[in-house]
Order: C-alpha cells, then structure tokens, then sequence
C-alpha cells in the first residue's frame, strides 16, 4: 500500500508539525522547504502522493502543483491555504488540486484527506501496471494481484518456476488461489501455448491419470490437492515424472507434505520429487496491505460481470477489511466482494457467520441487484426474480429495503 507523503512547506515549524501528524498515522512523509526541493523527488509513477502549502517564498505552490501535473497529471496534490486564501485555494482545485485544506488543520482532516488520495493514487498506479502487463504478456502481473513485498515476491517466483523445465508444487492455505498460480506459471513457460488441464487429484486412477496426461501433452497438467491421489495412482504419477516428456506437471496443495508422509498417506519419493520446485503462496493474514487492491479488483470484476455501476470503496471501508481475519483467503474475500458489489455492506468474511446468517446475506445482495438494475421499480425487479409481488415486498420488509431508494 502506498504509504509516501512528499510534504512541502517553508515554514519549518509546520513541517515538522505536520511530518509527525502523518508518521503517527504510518504513513512516510518526505519533507521539503520549497519548490526546488520538492521537484527531485517527483516523476510520472511516483509512488506516494504531494501535501503542498500555497504560499511559499520563490515558486509556490502553484508552481509545484503544475509541475506534478505536468509529470503525471493523475498525481494527487492537496494544497493548504492559509485564513482567507479560500478563493486562491478554489482556484488550485480549478487547475488540478486533488482537495484543499485551511491550516491550520485538524490531524483527522489531513488524515482523511491523505488516505483518499493514496487510495486514488494506488488504484492508477495499479491500473497503469496491469495495462503494462498486458502489453508485455506478463501474466504474473496481469494475475497475481499486491502491491506489498510478498506479493512481488511471489511474482518473481512463478516467473522463475515457469522458465525451468521441471514439475512444481504450489503451496497455500485454503482459498489462496493454487490453480490460478498453477496457470500464471503455464502461461509464463516456453509451453505456454500447449493445453492448460485442471483436475481434482480425488479418486483418479492410473488409467484416467494416464489419459490426462496424454490430452495435455505438450502443456500442463495441475493437479488439485494432489494429497487425495489415491496410492495407486501416486506411483503411477512418480513413474511418468521419471520417465519425462508428455506434459509438466503442477501439483497443488493446502496441506503438510511432512505429515502425510509420516502416516503413510503420501508416497515419499514422490512428495520429495514435487518438493523440488516449490511456490508458496502467502496468506492474506501475512500481507493485510494487498487487502484493498484485491477488494477493488474482485468488486470491479463483479460489476462488470453483472452490469452493475462501481460502488465507491472509502478509505474507512479498505481499513476495516484490513482489520478482519480472512481464514479463506482470496476465496473468501471475492465472495465478500460479490456481495459488495451487489448492494451489501457488510463485508464480514462468511466463515464467521452461520448458515442462516449466510442465506440471509446472499437473498438481501440477489434484491438489491434486482431493483438497482431495474431502477427501484419494484413489480419488475419482482419480475425478474421470479418472485410473486407480496413474497417480495415481504423480503424487502424483511431485510429493512426500500424500492424508492434505488429509483434514478
């Protein structure tokens, strides 16, 4: 998560006042006394966002805040005016300012303002990577979503594991997204163009292994939880990795390859060969900060999938989904994601609700979705649902919705 503040003001007092403000909230500020300070530290994907004061000695603040425009015109400024410097202030926001404070500011104002500009800054940066991505065909930074170290991290080695030509095991928690990992890897290979296969370990045969590995010839084979291969086909399996060729292979699993082979649930010679090449997947509890990119991309994801507008996620809404736990990692968080985007507001992870709490919750996003799409009118949101009149009105009741708050 974007975390620098380049602050700029000549008043040496201010700065270091205003310095400590945004180190207590966490954030890095980098201090500067004038325009000619200021501009070094500034370029087209600077990684931070500028705090700048109006009226400085030399070249002000307007100077600075068309000279960031001019390096990146999406890099957010906000300007601090003095008593009776609004007008000069409304004139900065007319040529670009992000937002304007009156100094001197209250902490949770600057705060605020601090946190929703880095969140509009994260998100173009974000988009402007992806966009790179896909230009350069870079999969593990179209696919694998984070701003944080692990997640870069995590990047470098799938790229790494594609370009050897050996079998891998994927490692993760449950929901932490082995298969999509599975496929940056293949895409990223020199087999890229060959067939991608997906497959449950759960119950295969030697036979039907035999079979998946012929019709991905030439590509990758993942194998899902490859833990719950049935023995026979695990020596199968330890065979045709020993005798090469037909498809690469990618196992998957949320488990303890240790501990599976100490019961004699898992064949040794067969753990120790996928172990050669791991990818281990962190947890969201690990890496809070890649929370909100992921949100925003699930959210964004679901609206288009649905043809529903973006809903606007507040800084305050970002910091309570980094406050939860998420025990089914990336999985989880979509589904909560899903439900954001279709009206609900609570984004508590389901894991931590009971059935009814769960049902309750995804009738409420299915009526909010009808009556957004059909405009608050309720006879055809009804309509759509395949739902008598009365039933829905009693369900609207029910989950405390109004049809007049969603007409245009």
């Amino acid at each position: 998560m974007i975390q620098r503040v380049l602050l700029v003001d000549d008043d040496a007092a201010v700065r270091e006042a205003l310095s400590q403000t945004l180190e207590l909230a966490d954030f890095a500020p980098i201090v500067a006394g004038s325009f000619i300070e200021a501009k070094d530290h500034l370029a087209r994907d600077f990684d931070g966002i500028v705090v700048t004061d109006i009226r400085m000695p030399g070249r002000d603040g307007f100077h600075l805040l068309d000279y960031a425009r001019k390096q990146d015109a999406d890099l957010p400024v906000i300007v601090l005016t003095g008593e009776g410097d609004i007008p000069m202030a409304v004139d900065a926001v007319q040529a670009g300012a992000f937002a304007f404070l009156e100094k001197p500011c209250a902490p949770q104002d600057l705060i605020s303002a601090v946190r929703e500009a880095q969140d509009q800054r994260e998100r173009v940066l974000t988009e402007r990577r992806q966009a790179q991505a896909a230009a350069r065909g870079d999969a593990a930074e179209r696919m694998l979503f984070g701003q944080s170290a692990l997640a870069a991290a995590l990047r470098d080695r799938a790229r790494f594991v594609a370009s050897k030509n050996v079998d891998v095991l994927v490692r993760g928690a449950p929901g932490s997204g082995t298969s999509k990992v599975a496929e940056v890897i293949h895409l990223l290979s020199p087999i890229a163009q060959g067939p991608f296969v997906k497959r449950a370990a759960t119950g295969l045969d030697p036979d039907t292994l035999d079979a998946i590995l012929t019709d991905a010839e030439g590509g990758t084979v993942f194998l899902d939880e490859v833990v719950d291969l049935p023995q026979p086909a695990q020596f199968a399996l330890l065979e045709r990795l020993d005798e090469g060729g037909r498809a690469r292979v990618i196992a998957g699993t949320y488990r303890d390859f240790a501990n599976q082979t100490e019961a004699g649930r898992f064949n040794l010679d067969l753990a120790l060969r996928l172990e050669m090449m791991p990818v281990q997947i962190p947890s969201l509890a690990d890496r809070p900060e890649d929370i909100p990119v992921l949100f925003r991309h699930y959210v964004a994801q679901a609206c288009e999938q649905a043809a529903l507008p973006l809903p606007e996620i507040t800084p305050d809404q970002n910091a309570q989904l980094m406050a939860q736990d998420w025990p089914g990692n990336a999985r989880s968080l979509m589904n909560a994601a899903m439900r954001f985007a279709l009206g609900a507001t609570d984004t508590t992870p389901e894991e931590q609700l009971g059935l009814a709490e769960q049902l309750a919750r995804v009738e409420k996003s299915l009526l909010i979705a009808a009556l957004t799409r059909n405009g608050g009118r309720a006879s055809q949101a009804a309509t759509a649902l395949k739902l008598p009149r009365k039933t829905f009105y009693d369900k609207l009741a029910r989950h405390g919705l109004k049809a007049e708050d969603y007409r245009a």
